[in-house]
């Protein structure tokens, strides 16, 4: 595994927005240039973060669910899926998934050594070859519940991918009581100006984002059961009560729910 420090990677992107250390200058330029236009821009990953966590703790809490797959889980950072995981369930199980090789070098290094807790190589786009991972079938039991987490990752793959059926080639294997967890970037209430520098930048990154409302991101899941209150603005999703936003809900750039397999 290479890692290229010349391209900004996304995962180095949000690390740099979340206050981490694992990113480089070329990073923390296009964050910069991001942040021009789209000031709120490390707000809104902290707000995506704050959304994982509640999403995480209600289905290890109140759905019962004891193991999770993070695909696209980025660096680690404060309050990782395992960490929230095991604060309700101290036996569960967490498997990352990840294709970029910072995240890799570094989720192994620090992770590992955590109970079971797993990182491995895997991309969105190959659904199959992620669940056929031996390390993941040693910590994934696909005759219970699993937790599969979508966050901050469809909006990386086009429409020409049909991230649809990538999502349900992942859920397929997953048994009935599964959920998947979803955020996913939105300019929606951003002024188009803004909009075009801010996905020029990122088209100078490793992985292009491309936006999606609540009803796009909705048809991602067909099949799926979404639970209330659907496909919202992240800072307003909260089971059972969702959180008061402090700022408007808008300047988070994510709309996220939460689905449940039949």
């Amino acid at each position: 595994m290479r890692i290229d420090p010349s391209t900004a990677s996304p995962a180095r992107i949000y690390d740099y927005y979340l206050g981490g250390k694992d990113n480089y200058e070329v990073d923390r330029a296009a964050a910069e240039a991001i942040m021009k236009t789209v000031p709120e821009a490390p707000a809104a990953a902290r707000a995506n973060r704050a959304f994982l966590a509640r999403a995480v703790r209600y289905l290890a809490a109140q759905a019962g669910i004891r193991q999770f797959v993070d695909v696209g889980a980025g660096l680690p950072t404060q309050g990782n899926v395992h960490e929230i995981v095991h604060d309700v369930s101290p036996d569960g199980h967490v498997v990352y998934v990840d294709n970029d090789p910072t995240v890799l070098v570094h989720g192994r290094a620090l992770l590992e050594g955590s109970p079971n807790v797993a990182v491995i190589r895997g991309d969105l786009r190959r659904p199959e070859e992620i669940m056929a991972d031996p390390r993941l079938a040693e910590l994934i039991d696909f005759t219970e519940p699993v937790g599969l987490l979508l966050v901050a990752v469809l909006h990386f793959i086009p429409d020409g991918d049909d991230p649809a059926a990538l999502v349900a080639r992942l859920v397929e294997p997953l048994p009935s009581g599964s959920h998947v967890v979803v955020s996913h970037g939105y300019e929606g209430g951003m002024d188009p100006s803004d909009v075009e520098h801010a996905l020029g930048v990122r088209r100078r990154t490793a992985a292009p984002i491309c936006s999606r409302g609540p009803e796009q991101v909705a048809a991602l899941l067909t099949g799926l059961d979404i639970l209330d209150p659907g496909i919202v603005w992240i800072p307003e999703w909260g089971l059972p009560h969702p959180p008061a936003p402090t700022d408007d809900p808008q300047l988070s750039h994510f709309v996220g729910g939460v689905a449940r397999k039949p």
